[in-house]
């Protein structure tokens, strides 16, 4: 019989605990086991008798005021027993400043106040909340897709990146590690063949294209209609945000996306800033939500699929995708967004994907578990990368040009760096990476000089380029490649409407530009979401003069 996850309740007051436990049992009984502790000694007790029993524990509540140990105090060393449960501390009115600790020291995703009465509008939601992320992140006993590769070779990464941006569960395994190249003798595949993509009911793939993967995992990689209402180029935070309102509204449209949902900011390790999450979220968590409520509205979404042109065929916009397929739109949103720009150094381009990484995901982060990594850039992207790096890095370094972080960091980021296992080098530019089948070191040029860095990989965000490209000859831009639109930008000739541009539109009737990459954007993940959402007001709008 299958253990049922369990939900740990530590309090040093017995009425507490029992009333806490009798309130979770009539909601969570019948999908979760609730467990009562009367310490925190006890509750780390009792997780490890959990662990070896391989019960799962989803999460843990803890109360501050508990002597010898206090809730924060207990959530921080439970968390390094079991990382994946949720914790959440139970306060009075007045710890804040014990709650505050519990979000930034302990990863507490929330705070609740005592007493929690009603249970239905101040207990029940947050813990709903969690025990869903908890659920979409559970790996019970691995029994799924295994990528077998060289652990330092980019097509390895490739898939990887690609399984989990995607959220497919998987198990990476080393070829060169003793599980890895037994494998390799059972299943009689050449070196050559790897990565290679093991599934329990169906045959290896070899070296797949992403295509051919997507395909395998089940993701949809056609479009399913000759025409739409919208085609939305691109699913990060504004393509979504415009998928989400525009199938809500009753169009039909479909999103398309040239890697995995999220865009850049799907790769965000921690988001603290996004209003209505005062514990922040992953990049990975706000995607899964926003996927999620565009399925919910029949919204199509299709991966990995390139748009390589727009092309005018009135009353249509026609979207042409790398395979030679074609939409007929009558409508467009370019959500395309942006990429990190590349590090200008000698053997960066050779390091690319297997020790040079463009943003931060949690297949690098398990990747250099216990080893010193470098962060190079100094705005807000890069500090939350340095602070999660740090969770799993023996040891951080922050490479900077300028005087000091100051400049271009929010100071609650520079105090969290400040506190932690994290070193910043200032006035500083890398020359060259070096290393032989993997990253080892980086040569810094300085006001004194030069200096070598001894690192196994380095995590670059150093400024920011819009993924505009295959429309140079198509759209209006600026010098930097982003999207003119609205009152910037001048209609085509051959203009097919008696109105000038809408405030988001482009150059080209009926096609409309939203998030990052428009020229004059604000860069957050709330403004982009916004944009997405006032470009479907602006498509009903062309629609209606249609």
């Amino acid at each position: 019989m299958e253990r049922l996850p369990v939900i740990l309740v530590v309090d040093d007051d017995p009425l507490v605990v029992a009333a806490v436990v009798r309130d979770l049992e009539a909601r969570y009984q019948a999908d979760y086991q609730i467990i009562g502790a009367g310490s925190g000694a006890e509750g780390l007790a009792t997780l490890n008798e959990l662990s070896a029993r391989g019960s799962p524990t989803a999460l843990l509540i803890a109360d501050q005021r508990m002597p010898e140990m206090t809730g924060v105090q207990f959530l921080e060393a439970a968390r390094r027993l079991d990382e994946s449960a949720r914790r959440v501390l139970l306060t009075a009115y007045a710890d804040t400043e014990a709650a505050i600790a519990a979000v930034n020291l302990a990863g507490a995703s929330h705070y609740l106040l005592k007493p929690w009465e009603p249970p239905e509008v101040r207990l029940y939601p947050a813990l709903d909340d969690d025990l869903s992320t908890w659920r979409a992140g559970y790996r019970p006993g691995f029994s799924g897709i295994r990528v077998l590769g060289d652990r330092f070779a980019a097509s390895t990464h490739e898939i990887k990146d690609f399984l989990a941006r995607n959220q497919v569960p998987y198990q990476a395994i080393d070829a060169g590690g003793f599980e890895g190249s037994a494998l390799l003798a059972a299943i009689r595949v050449e070196a050559s063949d790897l990565p290679v993509v093991l599934f329990e009911d169906r045959e290896p793939l070899m070296s797949p294209s992403l295509e051919a993967l997507a395909h395998a995992v089940a993701l949809k990689t056609r479009p399913e209609l000759d025409t739409y209402d919208l085609v939305i180029v691109g699913a990060g935070p504004a393509g979504l945000a415009a998928a989400v309102y525009a199938a809500s509204e009753g169009l039909d449209v479909i999103a398309v996306e040239r890697q995995a949902a999220g865009g850049q900011a799907g790769e965000s390790s921690r988001i603290e800033n996004y209003l209505g999450f005062p514990a922040g979220l992953t990049g990975a968590e706000l995607t899964r939500r926003a996927v999620a409520q565009a399925a919910r509205f029949e919204a199509e979404m299709v991966i990995p699929v390139e748009a390589v042109s727009i092309t005018r065929n009135d009353p249509f916009r026609v979207v042409t995708f790398a395979d030679g397929t074609q939409a007929n739109a009558r409508s467009v949103i370019i959500a395309t967004g942006v990429s990190y720009r590349t590090l200008p150094a000698d053997g960066a381009d050779k390091f690319a994907g297997r020790g040079i990484f463009y943003g931060a995901s949690p297949v690098e982060a398990l990747e250099h578990k216990g080893e010193t990594v470098a962060v190079i850039g100094s705005g807000n992207s890069a500090g939350q990368a340095a602070i999660y790096l740090a969770g799993y890095a023996d040891k951080v370094v922050i490479v900077i040009r300028g005087e000091s972080l100051a400049g271009s960091m929010s100071s609650y980021l520079i105090d969290r760096i400040e506190a932690s296992n994290i070193d910043v080098v200032t006035r500083a530019t890398v020359q060259e990476v070096n290393g032989e089948q993997r990253v080892e070191s980086l040569a810094l040029a300085g006001p004194d000089g030069t200096r070598t860095l001894p690192i196994s990989a380095a995590f670059v965000f150093i400024g920011q380029a819009p993924r505009t490209d295959w429309l140079a000859s198509q759209l209006q831009r600026d010098e930097q490649g982003f999207i003119l639109t609205g009152r910037e930008c001048q209609p085509e000739p051959g203009w097919s409407a008696d109105r000038n541009p809408f405030l988001l539109e482009t150059s080209l009737a009926g096609v409309f530009a939203a998030g990052d990459v428009r020229s004059g954007s604000i860069k957050r993940i709330a403004s982009a979401a916004g944009e997405g959402a006032m470009a479907v007001s602006l498509v009903h709008q062309h629609l209606a003069k249609l």
